[in-house]
């Protein structure tokens, strides 16, 4: 099993960081577009780093963090995560999420409720590299387009500004297969509860138009005019007051979303999301992560579970033009 070092040093493959001193402008990509651009546990902990670092730096004012590619994310990498959701009583090892693998630590055993929470608890921290735009105190911008689902999903939630192009798809796959994401408090705040109740209770993605009327996105724009809206956003954000105004702002606001219980949701989803090893299925059609899904194979299960909704609330592109 690899190392946290080799983890983090082979995602660097994956993202890539630009700044320019003169706009103070900084645009992180990420860069695996053959995967959807699906984020593995090392590209998670490169993101935090990196999102730590513009936090740091004085030639950063605006980060802008899009998608290489069709898509700016599908999510996480679930393959990765197989030995852990395994309903075997083999016990597996996470401290490489922790960046504790060199340490003289045992992890929890696989049947311990701190086996599964202990992570879920650990993605509340901003350097697990869930949530680390909520402690960023300078202008994020998050650029959508094609699928925005799962933790790509987190992060378009937590931006100070999102821009979009018409054709981007917003959710999260697991409200299908597990029935919560962590950031749930999160996209309540953004999306409003009724709203978000419906993506929650059917699984269905919801289009850029939908995004809009919920006040989730900024702007949406046509597929080829989008690069251009978010350049004009993170060109007035540059513009804008000082840097030290920013943070000013910026820590005014995140007062505000403490007030509303950000980071208690973020708690609380982790605690939820503990509890998936004593959740059992109603019947033995229903699916959830685990052995089954990845012994027939995640693709196969995925697009079975899609075609089962109606072809407008399929979360694939191509399922979508299938009858």
């Amino acid at each position: 099993m690899p190392t946290t070092a080799e983890l983090k040093e082979d995602a660097k493959q994956y993202i890539r960081y630009e700044k320019d001193r003169k706009t103070r402008i900084a645009t992180l990509t990420f860069t695996r577009p053959d995967a959807q651009n699906a984020v593995t546990a090392g590209m998670r902990l490169v993101y935090a780093d990196l999102i730590h670092q513009a936090n740091i730096d004085d030639d950063v004012k605006v980060l802008v963090i899009r998608g290489e590619g069709k898509h700016f994310g599908s999510g996480g990498d679930l393959p990765e995560q197989a030995d852990m959701l395994s309903e075997s009583n083999q016990d597996v090892s996470m401290l490489r999420e922790f960046d504790m693998d060199g340490a003289d630590v045992t992890y929890p055993p696989k049947d311990s409720f701190r086996f599964l929470h202990g992570l879920t608890d650990y993605y509340a921290r901003g350097r697990a590299g869930c949530r680390p735009l909520q402690e960023f105190k300078k202008i994020s911008i998050v650029e959508a387009k094609g699928y925005c689902y799962g933790w790509h999903f987190y992060q378009a939630a937590d931006a100070d500004l999102l821009v979009s192009s018409d054709e981007a798809l917003f959710g999260h796959p697991s409200f299908r297969y597990v029935g919560w994401g962590p950031r749930l408090w999160t996209w309540i705040e953004t999306i409003g509860l009724r709203k978000f109740q419906e993506m929650l209770f059917t699984g269905r993605p919801f289009t850029a138009a939908e995004m809009d009327k919920c006040n989730f996105v900024n702007s949406v724009v046509p597929l080829d005019e989008l690069d251009a809206e978010t350049a004009k956003y993170a060109k007035a954000c540059a513009r804008s007051r000082p840097t030290d105004t920013v943070a000013v702002q910026k820590t005014f606001l995140e007062i505000y979303k403490q007030h509303r219980g950000e980071y208690m949701g973020s708690l609380l989803t982790g605690w939820v999301e503990g509890m998936l090893p004593s959740i059992r299925n109603d019947t033995t059609d229903d699916v959830q992560l685990g052995d089954e899904v990845f012994g027939r194979g995640l693709n196969n299960v995925v697009k079975d579970i899609d075609m089962e909704y109606p072809p407008e609330w399929r979360m694939s592109r191509s399922n979508r033009n299938k009858p």
